[in-house]
């Protein structure tokens, strides 16, 4: 289970929240060492909506998460309206520089994409099927795939999950919930009803395409306007039997170049 940690402990693992890691949807991360020497991921919540007790019980749930392909929680505060998340450090960071980054990150192999795309699917078929309760992400995407220093994937950041009821194969939402260009498309709808855990395989296809494109989905800088929505070309190529290739980015084939 999960270690509680007091707001105080918390300033002094990340050294007064020294060093940021990044910032998500739900709140900013900082680097942080505990007691034992380990290094660990702050995750510093913003004003939650939930009360208290909801946001513990959903501590205890995800805390007893354990899979090579989860991100591990160690982790966590609640004062207050203060809500931290401790997790385990990744230090390779977020797939989504591997993938767009033009500068700063050496390009992966794409045996090792392979690797990571078949790592996150046995991640999420975890969560779906493989814990006490049902638990739907439903904000799959590169920025949210952390790599560690073996580039193992952990899919990672809760703060949109939900839990429910393992024989629940429809669940009820009121709202939308997720990122632009990897929303399934029963959750755009204007009265989104019933989702499965099919809403989170379709964020993860989405990933899988800007994983072999290495390109975003939506890209307003492409040279041809049918290029501008990375699927419906794919699909577009695929109905008219042609074969699919994918432009290298100019940043990797200058790479390529100079390494000659």
């Amino acid at each position: 289970m999960p270690i509680k940690y007091t707001y105080l402990e918390i300033k002094k693992i990340t050294n007064g929240f020294k060093d940021k890691l990044g910032e998500g949807s739900f709140g900013s991360v900082y680097k942080g060492k505990l007691r034992s020497g380990r290094f660990a991921a702050v995750k510093l919540l913003g004003k939650s909506k939930a009360n208290g007790q909801d946001f513990i019980n959903e501590v205890a749930t995800i805390g007893r998460i354990h899979h090579v392909n989860v991100v591990q929680l160690i982790g966590y505060t609640v004062e207050g309206s203060k809500h931290a998340l401790i997790y385990e450090f990744m230090p390779n960071g977020s797939l989504e520089k591997y993938i767009f980054s033009r500068e700063g990150s050496v390009p992966l192999s794409n045996e090792k994409m392979y690797e990571i795309s078949l790592g996150v699917a046995h991640g999420i078929q975890y969560l779906h099927q493989g814990c006490d309760m049902q638990i739907l992400h439903f904000d799959i995407k590169p920025h949210n795939i952390l790599l560690n220093d073996k580039f193992v994937p952990k899919v990672s950041d809760f703060g949109l999950a939900k839990l429910y009821p393992t024989n629940n194969n429809i669940v009820s939402l009121t709202a939308a919930r997720g990122t632009m260009g990897y929303m399934a498309p029963e959750l755009c709808y204007k009265n989104i009803g019933g989702v499965s855990f099919k809403a989170d395989v379709y964020s993860y296809g989405m990933l899988l395409m800007e994983m072999v494109g290495r390109r975003k989905n939506l890209n307003a800088l492409a040279n041809h306007s049918s290029q501008i929505y990375f699927p419906s070309w794919v699909y577009d190529q695929v109905s008219e039997g042609k074969n699919i290739e994918v432009q290298e980015e100019p940043w990797n084939m200058e790479r390529k170049q100079r390494k000659r």
